[in-house]
């Protein structure tokens, strides 16, 4: 055999065996996923509820109109801080004003008549005792006579007379007693007549008064829609009243927000939170959980689920009030506003990343073991479906780097932080778990071999992803 032969024959040996240890790189890394790793360490973890709302003050009233008129006087403008029982606003009150001295003209007449009726009745009750006196004195004169007359002592003329006179008198005490009857009468008219002035008094009263409006409380005018010279008018069913102008007390600022249906089982009174107002960035109010909705509130429609006559499928919102703690002094209400209420915190936490927990169902945990050749016997119908069913429950865990390759670990979680989330069983300190990419996350299966690669993604498999 000649030399260029043997030469050729090397090199095809030497080009048979490269493909096939190539081939063999290439078969032992075809089924290898590139991961990305983290690893269960102990922090503290704290469990936060975000929402999104406006600033309102605690305390705050809209003063509408209590009666039908003109805006004679406004005595602030908007922003002006009032104390209370200081003078905001007067209507027209010339027709009520007159009312008022007519009335009170009518209730110190009718207290003269009860004067009059009073002195009347006093008169009265002098002429029934002296009507009386009368009478028992006459009584006496013509029992004494009966008697003088009898013994003959006295003539049938005086005798008559005096009977005569004690019938007069007897007759002078019952008009004295219907005189007092009279009297009382007219005592207890009057008297009703200055009950009844009294109270038109006081209805009238109160039609004057509501035409001059006082601040219920210290605080701020928020809002003045209303100049003067207009006519408001008062509220009648189906059609709202004006409104003279808003007071909020702004020594007590709240935070009203409004929490995902999700997450307000998780918050209680009496929580910390962090408040942060768009018109004041990178400042930071503490304040806490002072009020929560019991009353599920529609995302969309923003009435509450009570008012609505058909159930809805739609997301939900409850109120939540967080007081806020030394707000400062120029703020505003409606300004918009974020909280956060820390509904849970752990010290010493073990954690890991909220992106390396997926879920398995169980079928998948077993394919493990049917890879290895185990031969399972074939379950009855009956068992068949249980089987099929029980297969399907999803399980949550983690998978944990072991030997180059990743298994499935099922693990109990606690309290959700913002980027990391508490591990209560399953994984111990320390312990090396894939924490991407996503897609390789959602499609990895137990006990595939794996490549770690912790250092960026590229751009494309985050787009991708």
């Amino acid at each position: 055999m000649s030399t260029w032969k043997k030469v050729a024959i090397g090199v095809g040996v030497a080009l048979l065996l490269s493909g096939i240890v190539g081939f063999t790189v290439y078969q032992s890394h075809k089924n290898v996923a590139t991961v990305q790793t983290g690893k269960s360490q102990r922090m503290d973890l704290a469990s936060v509820v975000s929402a999104s709302g406006e600033i309102k003050p605690k305390t705050y009233v809209n003063i509408g109109a209590n009666a039908f008129g003109k805006i004679t006087k406004l005595y602030v403008k908007e922003g002006d801080r009032v104390k209370k029982g200081q003078l905001l606003a007067q209507l027209e009150n010339v027709q009520s004003a007159a009312d008022v001295n007519a009335t009170q003209a009518a209730l110190e007449a009718a207290q003269t008549d009860a004067v009059a009726a009073d002195a009347g009745w006093k008169t009265a009750v002098a002429d029934l005792n002296r009507a009386k006196a009368d009478a028992d004195r006459m009584k006496l004169d013509w029992d004494r006579a009966q008697g003088l007359y009898q013994e003959a002592l006295i003539a049938k003329s005086e005798y008559d007379s005096r009977k005569n006179a004690w019938e007069s008198a007897d007759a002078g005490l019952a008009q004295a007693q219907a005189r007092i009857a009279q009297a009382k009468a007219q005592k207890e008219s009057a008297d009703r007549r200055i009950t009844q002035t009294r109270a038109n008094l006081t209805r009238v009263s109160d039609v004057l008064q509501k035409t001059t409006y006082a601040a219920p409380f210290d605080g701020m005018i928020t809002n003045l829609p209303v100049r003067e010279g207009e006519t408001v008018v008062i509220g009648i069913q189906n059609s709202p009243g004006s409104t003279l102008m808003s007071i909020a007390d702004m020594s007590v600022i709240t935070a009203e927000v409004r929490v995902d249906e999700t997450d307000i089982v998780n918050v209680k009174l009496g929580q910390p939170a962090e408040v942060t107002i768009d018109a004041i960035p990178k400042k930071i109010f503490k304040g806490v959980v002072t009020e929560i909705g019991n009353n599920a509130i529609v995302r969309s429609t923003g009435m509450a689920t009570s008012q609505q006559t058909t159930a809805s499928q739609e997301a939900k919102d409850f109120k939540v009030v967080v007081t806020l703690q030394d707000p400062p002094d120029n703020l505003r209400p409606g300004l918009s506003t974020t909280a956060k209420v820390t509904t849970a915190t752990r010290s010493n936490a073990l954690t890991i990343p909220i992106q390396a927990l997926t879920v398995r169902q169980k079928a998948d945990l077993e394919q493990q073991s049917n890879d290895k050749g185990s031969v399972q016997a074939a379950a009855p119908p009956k068992e068949a479906s249980k089987d099929k069913n029980k297969d399907k429950q999803e399980i949550q865990g983690v998978f944990v780097i072991r030997n180059r390759k990743a298994e499935f670990v099922p693990i109990d979680t606690g309290i959700t932080g913002t980027t990391d989330i508490e591990v209560l069983s399953g994984l111990k300190d320390g312990d090396e778990i894939v924490t991407g990419s996503y897609k390789v996350l959602r499609t990895l299966k137990p006990g595939a071999s794996v490549k770690v690669d912790n250092t960026a993604p590229k751009k494309e498999e985050e787009s991708t992803e």
